[in-house]
């Protein structure tokens, strides 16, 4: 179900202080159970294979598995999802399970907060952190709406999460408050 809210009159719903949202990519699992088979096939090679012939090319091929195997795993299970949180005083979002990596930008530096309807892995290179000179920078886990916030500096920063507009909403919202209230400008 999607909440449509209302600019005008009293009907408007009130915004939440600290406003989260998600994004999820469950397509990136069967790319996770091919890095999990890589770092097996690695530890089975490993264990099992004659060391005595052609040290040199079994040791390549087991360091070879093993670091694809944990390159695959890693990049994908940082990407699978990530969490995108609104407060008074920054925009945060955090992928993966452990919540690494993550960014963090101060409210302060926002000049501009826009809804995306359509963010693609493709427009910007894949999934995961990308950076394009002409584009600036996105963290894509999927595709479908996302949040653009321009920096004071000139950069732009995407990302895809459920609900956009409402995170849109409450940025602008932010941004409003601390353009008019009397403390932040002293």
């Amino acid at each position: 179900m999607r909440h449509q809210f209302r600019h005008m009159g009293p009907t408007v719903e009130p915004l939440p202080e600290v406003w989260t949202g998600r994004a999820t990519n469950r397509l990136q699992w069967v790319l996770a159970a091919a890095g999990a088979a890589c770092l097996a096939l690695g530890i089975k090679l490993a264990v099992s294979a004659n060391w005595e012939a052609s040290i040199t090319a079994l040791l390549m091929a087991v360091i070879g598995c093993v670091a694809a195997g944990l390159l695959m795993l890693y990049g994908t299970l940082a990407f699978v999802h990530l969490e995108v949180t609104i407060d008074r005083e920054a925009l945060e979002v955090r992928c993966g399970h452990v919540g690494l990596p993550r960014k963090r930008i101060l409210l302060s530096e926002v000049v501009q907060a826009d809804y995306d309807p359509k963010v693609t892995p493709h427009q910007w290179g894949g999934w995961g952190c990308r950076w394009r000179p002409e584009k600036g920078t996105a963290w894509v886990v999927r595709r479908g709406e996302g949040v653009v916030v321009t920096l004071a500096c000139g950069d732009t920063f995407t990302v895809t999460v459920d609900n956009a507009e409402t995170a849109v909403r409450v940025i602008r919202d932010r941004l409003t408050r601390s353009n008019t209230d009397p403390l932040s400008q002293v």
